[in-house]
């Protein structure tokens, strides 16, 4: 029966937007909510001064926010990692781990907040003059912090679960709850920051309530006492899938650290002074945050549309998603240009006004912030999406380099070197600046890409997968070579093969991978078995797995269906970890010196020595890499293996024979 097409291959190119794009787009805008509802009713209701505190305790919201969507993204996608390979207790051990991590990370930082808030603050820029609202502020949060955080790392391993609706259900009740009781702490009972800070550790609380009830509720595992051990292995996978997301939230921590600093320091020197510029410039960076969550929700949810039609080589598809996206994001971000250019008084007074004796310097510096710091906000619309689309089609390192460009790589030495010339407007001129140099850099990556983006052929110097028959084994026995490259480890295999007369999977796997998943054979051989650190980084930053972690589930299948079936021998994919749980499995790791290894590089594949040295450098470390990531051990631990052979020591040919007299005293004693 024909296989029936993935959805993402022929479906409208719209329709597919609008199902993907939306839930991202509300789920980021939801987050945005709780980051700028009590600048509103704080501005109103206490003052400027009271906005300022706000902005100064927000990196320690920030900080735990980093720690939730470690651990949930990274609990999400062990979750989908292990189900992927059937092994449901696994999931489920990995998840309580991740739960477990939460609540005692959470109250660590809760407890460390508490004891050394007013240094914290100190280190996020804080004055003297904010410095009582802002402890008053943060001793509340603080309290509220391992709510948030359990909360949030719920949220993501429910959405994982495949219940959307029930977590986004539950996000969206915690941030009308806190719309709600905002103005009930601050107008009717007068309780100031403190009663802002207190709505939204209840509305925290809501969310963290429903979270939790859910655990009980999961579709996709059942949780007993024993999952609920700690384990430090699997609790630092879990946080490693998570890493990139933490990192992004550090960097934003870092962003705010150094802005709030250098605004005191350059504003207590011009007609501003400190604390209106932190106030304000805390205002302009959360209302510009709303713009980039529109434009990251719209690229996120084209994020597996692109992955898809890329790996499948249907580039007019890939084209055509990405024009949208692209043209979306313009638009979005063409729109808050103009507001931001045309009413940003009116912008400002959504969040209050200052005393009569600071009002006009007060709109001042705000009208001054969001016309120069935001000059160039329209780049954003390219610049986002850009670094999704690379992350899509498994191009991680410049997915990378355009996520961190703009805040690392521009923002803050500009801020450092323009603020040093000019001051006050030097700091807000560093905006457009990372702006303009970002989107440069966006810009150049993608002309290249789509220049580019047409079917490559690889030169596949391999040999042909053999299909044995004449079996001379009694037993069924599995034999998974893993070997590096240049070490001739390949050949070694199919010779046992051919020895044992039984048969031998590399490049079939290929073929079977693309007939299961729509994938191109191309694309397959391009991105299966390899991943760079950046890959790692970068990994599960826009919701979901990625094309590799697809091919891996799909390719476990496979190769345990082939194990159950017959006598084989298979070439890496970390064959000899998916089969560790089988007795009948021989495990070879075959190796070699680097010179041998560069000699037959340059025999085999025609590479000159320089050139042959850099790549088996090179795909040793991305091999050693896709080990590590998917079983957690070491690809050259030779502890993995039952037999470790250094092929230049016999040669290919003895060292194949070898390695079948030890495979036939092995079916000796399963007989």
């Amino acid at each position: 029966m024909e296989k029936e097409e993935n959805i993402l291959g022929y479906e409208k190119i719209s329709k597919l937007m609008l199902k993907f794009s939306v839930p991202c787009v509300i789920s980021l805008l939801v987050n945005s909510l709780y980051n700028i509802v009590d600048q509103i009713f704080i501005g109103r209701g206490v003052g400027y001064l009271g906005n300022g505190a706000t902005n100064v305790v927000f990196p320690l919201s920030v900080i735990g926010m980093a720690i939730a969507f470690m651990l949930g993204d990274g609990a999400s996608a062990y979750l989908s990692l292990k189900l992927g390979e059937k092994k449901k207790d696994e999931a489920a051990r990995g998840v309580a781990n991740g739960i477990i991590m939460s609540v005692a990370i959470s109250l660590v930082l809760c407890i460390g907040s508490i004891i050394f808030l007013p240094q914290l603050l100190n280190l996020f820029g804080c004055t003297e003059v904010l410095k009582s609202y802002a402890l008053e502020y943060g001793y509340i949060i603080v309290l509220g912090l391992p709510f948030m955080i359990i909360g949030s790392s719920l949220n993501s391993i429910i959405r994982a679960d495949g219940s959307p609706k029930y977590a986004m259900t539950s996000m969206v009740a915690g941030a009308i709850l806190n719309i709600i009781l905002d103005p009930i702490f601050i107008f009717i009972l007068h309780k100031g920051v403190w009663g802002a800070a207190v709505a939204t550790v209840i509305s925290q609380i809501i969310t963290f309530a429903m979270n939790v009830l859910y655990i009980r509720r999961f579709k996709s595992i059942e949780f007993n006492r024993n999952n609920f051990k700690f384990e430090i292995k699997r609790g630092i996978k879990v946080a490693s899938l998570g890493i990139s997301s933490f990192i992004t939230q550090m960097t934003f921590v870092c962003v705010m650290t150094v802005q709030n600093n250098l605004f005191s320091k350059y504003g207590a020197i011009s007609k501003f002074g400190a604390e209106i510029p932190i106030t304000v410039f805390g205002i302009v960076m959360k209302t510009s945050q709303i713009l980039n969550s529109i434009i990251i929700g719209i690229a996120a949810g084209a994020q597996p549309i692109l992955g898809y039609n890329y790996g499948a080589e249907k580039y007019d598809r890939v084209k055509k998603t990405l024009k949208n996206v692209l043209g979306l994001g313009v638009i979005v971000s063409t729109i808050a240009f103009i507001l931001f250019q045309t009413i940003p008084e009116n912008l400002i007074n959504i969040f209050g006004s200052a005393d009569e004796e600071n009002a006009e310097i007060y709109i001042e510096f705000a009208c001054l912030a969001f016309r120069t710091y935001l000059m160039l906000c329209i780049c954003n619309g390219i610049q986002i999406p850009s670094g999704i689309f690379f992350q899509a089609i498994g191009k991680s390192t410049k997915s990378a380099i355009l996520s961190l460009s703009r805040q690392i790589l521009f923002l803050i030495p500009a801020f450092f070197i323009l603020g040093a010339i000019s001051g006050i407007n030097g700091l807000l001129y560093a905006g457009p600046v990372a702006d303009g140099l970002a989107f440069t850099v966006s810009c150049t990556l993608l002309i290249i890409e789509i220049k580019h983006l047409k079917k490559s052929s690889i030169n596949s110097q391999s040999l042909i997968d053999d299909t044995s028959t004449d079996n001379k084994l009694d037993k069924n026995i599995i034999i998974t070579i893993s070997r590096e490259y240049g070490s001739g480890g390949r050949y070694v295999g199919r010779l046992i093969a051919d020895i044992l007369g039984i048969k031998f999977y590399d490049k079939d796997f290929v073929k079977k991978l693309a007939e299961e998943t729509g994938l191109s054979e191309e694309y397959i051989e391009t991105n299966e078995q390899k991943r760079n650190s950046v890959t790692n980084l970068n990994n599960g930053y826009y919701f979901g797995l990625d094309n590799r972690d697809e091919l891996f589930l799909k390719e476990s299948e496979l190769i345990k269906e082939v194990a159950s079936k017959e006598s084989c021998v298979i070439i890496g994919r970390c064959a000899d970890f998916i089969l560790k749980d089988n007795t009948n499995v021989v495990k070879i790791f075959i190796y070699s010196d680097m010179e041998n290894k560069i000699k037959r590089a340059t025999e085999f594949y025609g590479m000159d020595k320089e050139k042959a040295k850099r790549e088996i450098k090179q795909i040793d470390k991305l091999r050693g890499n896709h080990y590590k990531y998917y079983t957690g051990t070491e690809w050259n631990n030779h502890s993995n293996y039952d037999i470790c052979i250094n092929s230049d020591t016999l040669g290919v040919e003895k060292s194949a024979q070898l390695i079948c007299d030890f495979i036939k005293e092995k079916e000796k004693i399963l007989l």
